[in-house]
């Protein structure tokens, strides 16, 4: 059986919900107001993409990776002639190569920060912003954990700050054991841990560094199943890839204890750890290669069924289709580049 996400992730069809939960889902959490007879446009392939070919590359979040490598595999029966590449650097490490002009397509589970707007300002690099899919942070335990039933938010911030003061489980709940907590987490470059850090630390709490980190989430996923003590936390599709050997651990955000799920990440009761994922695409890059259009194309038309296979929640048919119609606005130029028009939301 396998227990991870491999970089090269191979398509599943795992049963984790009903289509008909993901497109009624009102998403409160985000403030949209979904229209439920909204419908994505399908990908329909041009006559000549036998002849387009191309190589492509993208980078970034380990958490969208796996969505990006299903639309590429699921892409390559399409357009034979077109190579797509994927890398796992974290949001971090793919926003600076993407704003360095390096790559064109950035993987990012958070959106572009002040300082990266500033370096693809001063590089002269123009971009969009998409919307493929929601997410849930989740928070994991060994399965052989037997005691930790629930967490606050407020215990998830003392046990992350820095000043916290917490060593043992039990300094977290005095009924829990006195022994050690060793505790996972995504590296400075992911787009987890920003996120993550601003959702329950916010910003004037400082990080503790006394964990192990990684950008890549398959290696916080062997720790935790490694030790009964451990304590981790990243996308939710590497938790469904691994719930037979991990176990989520609801969070009470001030209304009781909510386990991530489908329906939860959806309905924005999973919270404060809901979150959007993206990709952002070269607007220079879009607007002259048919090759990268094809494929900008296909992901936005497909991630709806693509992403329940990865273990993510697809976009509204509403929100989906704004997405595309987007597309097609930055493909003929109709449509100025995020960072000119200002509809990307820097992060915080």
């Amino acid at each position: 059986m396998t227990l991870y996400l491999s970089s090269r992730f191979t398509r599943r069809n795992m049963i984790i919900g009903s289509a008909a939960v993901f497109a009624a889902a009102p998403l409160m959490g985000y403030g949209f107001a979904v229209a439920q007879d909204a419908t994505p446009i399908p990908y329909e392939a041009p006559d000549n993409i036998g002849d387009i070919s191309g190589d492509i590359e993208a980078d970034g979040s380990s958490t969208v990776g796996p969505l990006t490598e299903a639309v590429i595999e699921e892409f390559a029966a399409v357009a034979s002639g077109i190579t797509v590449t994927n890398g796992i650097s974290g949001s971090g490490g793919g926003f600076n190569r993407f704003v360095n002009g390096e790559i064109s397509v950035s993987n990012a589970s958070r959106a572009i920060a002040e300082d990266e707007i500033a370096l693809a300002a001063e590089n002269g690099i123009g971009y969009y912003e998409f919307e493929v899919a929601f997410d849930g942070i989740t928070v994991v335990v060994n399965a052989e954990n037997d005691f930790v039933e629930s967490m606050t938010v407020e215990q998830l911030k003392q046990l992350w700050s820095a000043d916290g003061g917490i060593v043992n489980w039990s300094d977290v709940n005095p009924d829990w054991p006195a022994e050690p907590i060793e505790l996972y987490g995504p590296g400075a470059d992911s787009g987890t841990f920003d996120y993550f850090n601003e959702a329950i630390l916010g910003d004037d709490v400082a990080v503790r560094t006394d964990y192990i980190p990684s950008e890549d989430d398959n290696v916080l996923v062997q720790g935790v199943l490694g030790s009964v003590n451990a304590l981790g936390y990243f996308g939710f599709a590497y938790f469904v890839e691994n719930q037979d050997a991990l176990r989520a651990v609801p969070i009470d955000n001030g209304s009781g204890p909510v386990e991530p799920t489908i329906e939860t990440i959806a309905d924005g009761s999973y919270a404060p750890l809901s979150r959007p994922l993206f990709i952002y695409v070269n607007a220079e890059m879009l607007q002259s290669d048919p090759a990268l259009q094809e494929f900008v194309r296909y992901y936005l038309a497909t991630s709806d069924e693509l992403a329940p296979d990865v273990g993510y929640i697809p976009l509204p048919g509403e929100i989906e289709l704004e997405q595309q119609t987007k597309l097609e606005g930055a493909i003929s130029g109709e449509v100025a580049p995020d960072n000119e028009g200002g509809a990307a939301t820097p992060a915080a």
